[in-house]
Formats: C-alpha cells, structure tokens, sequence
C-alpha cells in the first residue's frame, strides 16, 4: 500500500476518476478547475520544442558518421509508413464492421454545436503529398522554433545533427556530450512536470464532464469501444507481429517492459511526456543503442502516430454513419491518404484533435458535429497515445535488428 501510495499513476488515476465525479455534479461550474489543467498542459508544450530539437541534433550527430545512419532513417521511416496504413485500414474494417455512428440522435450534436457556438466555418485545406513535403522544410528555423512547427523543426535537426557529425571527431565529441548533457536537464524538468499531472488532470477531466455532461459523453460511448477495439488489434496482434518477425527482441519481455510507458502515455496523454520513460526502457531493456533510440523515438514521437490515424479514419466512418452518407471508392481514398498525413503531422502533445476536420472535408462529410466528439477528446487522446508509444517502441526494436545485422 505504501508503494501504491507513492506511485504517480495511482494518483494521476484516483485525481481523474475524481474529476468525472466532480465535474457530472457541479455542471458547467466546473469550469473553475479548467486553469489548473491549462498550467499543466502549458508547462508540457514549453518542454516540447527544445526536447524535439535537442534529441534529434543529439542522435543524428551520434548516427551521422556511421554508415549506419542511412539505414536507421530508412528502417524507421518505412515501419512508420507501413504500420500507419495498416491503421487505417483496421480503422476502416472496424467502423463497416460495428457501425458506430448508425443509430445517434441526429438532433443531439446538431443542438449542442449551436449552443457552444463551435460550428467550425469556411473550409478545411487539404494538403496534398507535395504541399506536405514542401512544407517540412523550413524557410526559417528560427520562426519554426517560435511557432512550435515540430515537423520543420525536426527537420533542421537532422540537418543541423548530421552536419556536426561531419566534423572531426574532437570537437563533434565535445559538441555531442554538451547536446547530452541538455537532454538531461531537460528530462530532469520533464519528471517535475509530472509531479503537478494529477492536479493537471483532475482539472481537465472536471471541466470536460461538467461542460458537456456525462449523459452526453455517454452518446458516443460506441464510437469509444470502437476506437478501443481497434487499437487493442493494433497494440496485441499487429505490433507483436512485428516485435517477433523483425526483432530479436522475446515479445514476453516487449510487452511486460512496455508497461510503465504505456502507463505514463495513458495517464498524459503525450508521447512528448512519455519520451524520456520510452528512451529509459528502449536503452535499458530492450537493449537499443543509444544511437538508435536518440533518433528512432523523438522522430517516433512526432509522426509515428498510428493511434491518431485510427482515430481519424473511424470519426470519418462514424459521421458518414449519423448522416447516412454514401462514400464513394474515392471518398474513402482521400479520407485513407488525409488520415495518414494528418496523423503524420499530429504534435505529440494532448489536445483537441483540430485535424480530424480535414479527415471530414477530405470525404465530403458535414462537420458541424465536431464539437460532440471535443468533450472526450481526452479519452480518445489517452488510448491513442499507448498505442502511438507502443509504435515508437516497436520501430525502434526492429530498428535496431536491422542496424546490428549490417553492421
């Protein structure tokens, strides 16, 4: 009991389920509590930027003198491309396959986008391929770093990390041991963030129940165990697969040492948060090189997102389902192409999930009952995550196989 009572995420849980209950009895006066969870949310993203930039600059100076380093970004890229349109397509079986949205009360969501005034207005951009790519590489590092652009910014890393390991190896080895050495006072401020996650949670989970009201939380509930369905297939079959297939890592030991990221990702809903905990495990369990897990899970973290492509594919099926739409063979092509880059360029850090929009408009699907799904956008962000985290892990394993085969 004395450890349980140590432990952070017992606390984190009880604080969250505490929300739930205060939030459903005070109403929408439970929007009091809204600050404490926006401190928390706050002090997250002021972490966020420089953890991305120093991790990436970090591996890739370490990776880019080594014939390696071609490899690793190879490996690592195609596993994130691979298993994200994997997602999707185990989004699209489980949404034909249960029907989430058949059933809803149209009335519902169109009453509650009036009475918050959220109905979003004009159109949502869809970028295509090449507005992607071009978009990655910034103009300016310096505005990337101040707009929090992670994408650009992660791109400017490898640049940046791969010119540094192009010098000799005196001064490279200073450099990278002073990079090291701000990875880990940043992972020291990222632990005593985490010190405040209860307080943070209970604030966001009390004003999220008492704004919208647990009888309509409860109106998706379906689309939940849907998403959750979903992402169980990915988290205990699909990765797995891949863990005994492509590592040399026992899946026995993968899936009992993943338990405390997973955890910290439930509870936090960030893979940013859930990075250090991720790096720790990688290096000390899985026996990744630090090489490979410094460049594999910051890059992981911020566009291996197989839990957001889940997500979005399902909401689109979902909403096509309330308003008895039918899709086309390129309806659901767009919405497959748009959910995998949108969850490609999903920051790693909780929130609204603004980008299903775009999923929505991609497949000519009305969008004005988003603000319904906004009021558990913390649940759904907190399965995601466990699976987003899983992924990471899972890349760098197989990573690593593949590094230590060539080498």
């Amino acid at each position: 009991m004395k450890r349980l009572l140590k432990n952070l995420g017992f606390w984190i849980i009880v604080t969250m389920l505490l929300g739930v209950v205060v939030g459903a009895i005070m109403g929408p006066e439970a929007s009091m509590f809204a600050p404490l969870g926006s401190v928390f949310i706050q002090l997250i993203k002021m972490l966020v930027v420089p953890l991305v930039a120093v991790s990436i600059i970090s591996g890739a100076a370490s990776l880019g003198n080594s014939r390696s380093a071609g490899l690793v970004g190879g490996v690592s890229v195609s596993f994130i491309l691979i298993s994200t349109m994997i997602s999707v397509l185990l989004a699209f079986g489980a949404g034909f396959l249960f029907n989430p949205g058949s059933g809803l009360d149209k009335s519902t969501i169109l009453s509650l986008t009036a009475s918050n005034g959220t109905q979003p207005t004009g159109e949502t951009p869809v970028l295509s391929f090449w507005d992607t790519l071009i978009g990655m590489i910034p103009a300016n590092p310096i505005e990337a770093f101040a707009q929090g652009n992670i994408l650009q910014i992660i791109v400017f890393g490898l640049f940046l990390g791969f010119g540094i390991s192009a010098l000799n190896p005196h001064r490279r080895e200073k450099i990278v041991a002073g990079l090291n050495s701000i990875l880990e006072a940043l992972v020291w401020c990222v632990e005593k963030v985490m010190w405040i996650a209860p307080i943070g949670v209970f604030g966001l989970m009390a004003d999220a129940v008492g704004t919208f009201g647990f009888d309509i939380l409860m109106r998706i509930f379906k689309l939940l165990w849907v998403v959750l369905l979903a992402s169980l297939v990915m988290l205990l079959v699909v990765y797995p697969l891949f863990v005994m297939t492509l590592s040399k890592v026992s899946i026995k030991t993968f899936m009992k040492e993943m338990l405390r990221p997973q955890l910290i990702a439930f509870t936090t809903a960030s893979s940013m948060v859930t990075l250090p905990v991720n790096m720790d495990v990688c290096e000390n369990k899985l026996n990744v090189s630090k090489e490979t897990a410094g460049f594999v899970l910051p890059l992981g973290a911020t566009i291996n997102m197989s839990g957001n492509a889940i997500y979005y594919t399902l909401v689109a099926v979902f909403f096509a389902q309330v308003y008895d739409l039918d899709l086309t063979l390129a309806h659901y092509v767009s919405i497959g192409i748009v959910a995998t880059l949108g969850s490609i360029g999903q920051a790693g850090v909780p929130g609204p999930t603004l980008l299903v929009a775009a999923v929505l408009v991609a497949g000519g699907i009305p969008i004005d009952g988003l603000p319904l799904l906004y009021a558990l956008d913390r649940v759904f962000d907190m399965i995601r995550t466990v699976l987003n985290i899983t992924g990471d892990a899972t890349c760098a394993v197989v990573t690593e196989r593949f590094v230590k085969k060539n080498n």
